[in-house]
């Protein structure tokens, strides 16, 4: 079914059900009580050893062809990989998770900068007008909380947001290659850096089950999904829907911890959604 599905739909696709998938992700964080490095240790750990044994079930004897397939381009997405992923577990530990959010919605005008820039790709009118539309909303919504943050929290959300568009436009850049091995190196390296500030490795109560859930639905199975989806559409497209999560994630912890959200939060969560359903309707269209 998927193989039938034009590259338009086979990106939104790919990048909707990713973020559907990190949307719970600020949730979980927040339930857990393990310590910021210790939890980075975690997302990393886990879901390196449970990606890598999926590239080797795939890839048979062809894995170490795959592995040193990723070229150049694999190398650079190693190093922003690793980055945004550190940079965004201290940026949600030091600032509130609107303020972090906030922060990552400037990744698709980030993304349409540097493929405009190195890849020649000048989003079209709709992406601009989707990218402007949705960033407003953004900046609607958490207007009164961004006067709360802290700002080291708030400066490392702002290079996670750049750390997810470099991602995006190195994928798509690379398009005909598989950097999912390089996502899985990434991986490996945020354990590695996070190993030497842990204190404690134990899982305690209900994080024997909220870190592992965390590790496999939030980020392993999103980063293979989101890695994969450039290829078929722009960086600047895939980000869009990171912005998902700026609305769903309060949502989630509305859900689950009671926490109402905002008049703000309603609004113009409504209008992102809507915005993006109507971006990708007219994309699909096109096509």
């Amino acid at each position: 079914m998927f193989e039938n599905l034009n590259n338009q739909q086979k990106g939104s696709l790919l990048a909707f059900v990713g973020v559907m998938f990190i949307t719970p992700d600020s949730l979980l964080i927040r339930l857990s009580n393990i310590e910021t490095w210790g939890m980075l240790f975690y997302r990393g750990a886990i879901p390196f050893v449970f990606v890598l044994l999926g590239l080797i079930f795939f890839y048979k004897n062809n894995f170490f062809k795959a592995l040193f397939g990723i070229g150049y381009p694999g190398i650079f997405y190693v190093f922003s990989f690793s980055a945004c992923n550190i940079t965004f577990i201290i940026s949600i530990q030091n600032t509130n998770v609107a303020n972090t959010l906030i922060m990552i919605a400037l990744a698709p005008m980030l993304s349409a900068i540097l493929g405009a820039i190195f890849l020649k790709e000048a989003p079209d009118k709709k992406t601009l007008a989707a990218i402007v539309i949705t960033f407003t909303a953004c900046v609607y919504i958490f207007h009164d909380s961004l006067k709360l943050g802290n700002i080291y929290g708030d400066l490392f959300g702002l290079v996670t947001a750049f750390g997810l568009a470099c991602n995006a436009t190195l994928a798509r850049y690379a398009k005909n290659r598989d950097l999912v091995p390089s996502a899985v190196i990434g991986k490996l390296c945020v354990a590695i850096f996070a190993f030497f500030f842990v204190e404690n490795f134990e899982l305690l109560e209900r994080d024997l089950f909220y870190v592992p859930l965390m590790c496999i639905m939030c980020v392993a199975i999103p980063f293979v999904l989101v890695t994969i989806a450039p290829r078929f559409i722009t960086g600047a497209e895939v980000n869009l829907f990171f912005l998902l999560e700026t609305i769903l994630g309060p949502i989630w912890v509305w859900l689950v911890i009671k926490e109402q959200p905002s008049l703000e939060t309603i609004l113009g969560g409504s209008i992102i959604i809507l915005t993006i359903a109507v971006h990708s309707f007219l994309a699909l269209k096109k096509t």
